[in-house]
């Protein structure tokens, strides 16, 4: 496993790797890795030559800096897993390196609708934030396949959409959430739960699954309204539950029973703010 800190190191090293024939996976993270990183990490092993894994806590995604001051660093926890789950390659780059001409930037990402609902209504700017770092990443390590996981639901539909805008030539593979035996998401904001907040957490994946189980054509708001109820019992502050189009996460009010639809939670146990999401079937 190589270390590089600098982005044009970083870059003639996998140019000689594509110039033998070599495909590039990558895999960006914001470090405090856990299984569902690794699982993830081991889908682009297994399937290129080449894995590079970024670390970087990127600042221009937090519109909360005091979210941004308490995201966990295990740095040399995650080098010792990244070793073991066979990544070739880690990019740990420092703020200058990302943001050479500094943090603002008059470049902006038409991301249409997508910026608007779930967590583009709760966070503005943040999306804004993950094209900036994803533009610059997926330009210096040039990947022919970006393995993200489906816990970032959204997420991994802005990504899929800065990718046909820049015309990069960049497959997406979304990958299965992970979770823990008691069905909450992997997260690396988990490990900011105390031992009561983390009791409560697995109201989110509890909320979901009740949607799926109740899900039937009609009415969605009902489901809506008793998931909410739910998740307050478990000392949540709801910021939205939402039965949405699985393509354009618009809120579908009146399901026909055909239409693809995933469910997705964000909420706070206490100051620390969890994600979650299911796709739902009859």
């Amino acid at each position: 496993m190589i270390l590089f800190k600098k982005a044009a190191a970083l870059t003639t090293h996998l140019q000689q790797c594509r110039t033998s024939g070599a495909s590039i996976g990558f895999v960006p993270t914001m470090g405090a890795l856990h299984q569902g990183h690794i699982s993830l990490i081991m889908a682009s092993a297994a399937a290129n030559p080449v894995t590079v894994v970024s670390i970087f806590v990127n600042p221009a995604q937090f519109n909360d800096p005091k979210d941004f001051e308490k995201y966990p660093v295990t740095l040399e926890k995650d080098l010792e897993l990244l070793a073991q789950a066979g990544a070739s390659i880690v990019f740990l780059p420092s703020v200058a390196e990302i943001y050479p001409d500094g943090l603002s930037s008059p470049v902006h990402y038409d991301l249409g609708r997508l910026e608007q609902l779930l967590e583009g209504k709760y966070r503005p700017g943040h999306f804004q934030g993950v094209c900036r770092v994803m533009d610059r990443l997926l330009r210096i390590v040039g990947p022919a396949h970006l393995y993200m996981g489906q816990k970032d639901y959204q997420q991994c539909m802005v990504v899929e959409r800065l990718i046909k805008l820049l015309n990069l030539p960049v497959q997406l593979h979304t990958c299965p959430t992970l979770r823990e035996a008691d069905g909450l998401a992997m997260s690396s904001r988990n490990t900011r739960l105390d031992e009561r907040g983390r009791q409560n957490a697995t109201g989110i994946s509890a909320v979901l699954r009740f949607i799926q189980r109740s899900i039937a054509p009609g009415a969605t708001q009902s489901l809506v309204d008793t998931s909410i109820e739910m998740l307050e019992a478990n000392d949540f502050r709801v910021d939205y539950v939402s039965i949405a189009d699985a393509q354009t996460l618009e809120p579908v009010q009146q399901w026909n029973g055909r239409q693809p639809l995933v469910a997705l939670v964000a909420a706070f146990q206490r100051e620390v703010r969890l994600i979650d999401n299911m796709t739902l079937s009859r």
